[in-house]
């Protein structure tokens, strides 16, 4: 898998597809969606697709899929593999969301939360598919959230796709499990050859599996905590592990409009708000009021005349 456009900038997300089949486009097609590493504090979160025609079905069940998580890392190459080599009438398509778009959309100021970001990855996923042509009739996805309203949701965006959400998708749609293992897949690559933006000298790649509660994802991130600076772009610092070290072991960085506004922070700090020199009175001297302009007097006489 060629990731060479996310490894030139792994600070913003990237796109990644294969080949559209013909058959594709001119046959009823089923999609799954699902996903990759939504849970680590370290690395990116990918979302896949893969599609092929309703008619070939079997032949993609054939190739003996399943879920991405019960399947060792060898096994899962070996699959992705063989689902990019046929081309004939499989194609899929990920969205590699990088661990910086993942903080950065989740601590802005207008919230914009996890589920948020996996629906709009799916969506723009399926639409992209659509913009290529691809003739979907059914699309299978692994629930985020409730899964009715989820359902609810895509099938207005979608309207004609037949959608069915389902918890455990990857494991009762072989289409889904298709799309699991290119997420995955994705997701080892990008995690193993990530390039840190910082300066950091020989990273230790030894950080276990990324998750919060493994022993060595948790001392990896005690290592590589800068106090002043924080984490490099590979961690997910919008995540409550990543917040607590930072709380606890960096500097402590008070903002002024967390507790209280310009005033008083000013006035704690013995300087002057911006904002107070809105506030004070003019001085005498230019608080008296201009005539009125000859023209609009007469104007006015005129009104009042008229009545």
């Amino acid at each position: 898998m060629d990731l060479s456009d996310f490894e030139a900038d792994n600070s913003v997300s990237c796109r990644l597809s294969s080949s559209i089949p013909d058959v594709c486009k001119t046959e009823d097609c089923c999609l799954g969606i699902d996903e990759a590493g939504r849970g680590p504090v370290l690395g990116p979160m990918v979302y896949g697709i893969c599609f092929c025609p309703v008619s070939r079905k079997e032949d993609l069940k054939n190739m003996k899929v399943a879920d991405s998580k019960t399947l060792s890392e060898a096994e899962r190459e070996k699959l992705f593999l063989k689902i990019d080599e046929a081309k004939g009438f499989v194609g899929w398509a990920l969205q590699v969301l990088s661990p910086n778009t993942i903080s950065t959309s989740m601590l802005q100021r207008a919230k914009y939360n996890l589920n948020a970001l996996s629906h709009d990855a799916a969506i723009g996923l399926v639409q992209y598919a659509l913009d290529c042509g691809v003739q979907l009739k059914e699309v299978f996805v692994d629930t985020v959230g409730p899964a009715e309203k989820y359902q609810d949701k895509l099938s207005q965006r979608f309207p004609g796709v037949e959608v069915t959400v389902r918890p455990k998708a990857d494991s009762l749609f072989p289409v889904v499990s298709a799309a699991s293992i290119c997420a995955k897949v994705a997701r080892d690559h990008a995690v193993k050859s990530w390039k840190f933006a910082e300066d950091l000298g020989d990273v230790d790649a030894d950080y276990g599996s990324g998750y919060p509660n493994d022993p060595k994802t948790k001392s990896w991130l005690l290592k590589y905590l800068d106090p002043v600076f924080g984490y490099p772009q590979f961690v997910r610092f919008s995540w409550s592990t990543a917040q607590t070290l930072l709380d606890s072991k960096a500097v402590a960085v008070h903002w002024d409009d967390d507790e209280e506004d310009g005033e008083k922070a000013a006035a704690r700090q013995k300087n002057t708000s911006m904002l107070s020199y809105f506030n004070r009175s003019k001085p005498s001297e230019l608080t008296h009021t201009r005539d009125t302009h000859r023209f609009f007097a007469e104007r006015k006489l005129q009104s009042i005349n008229t009545l």
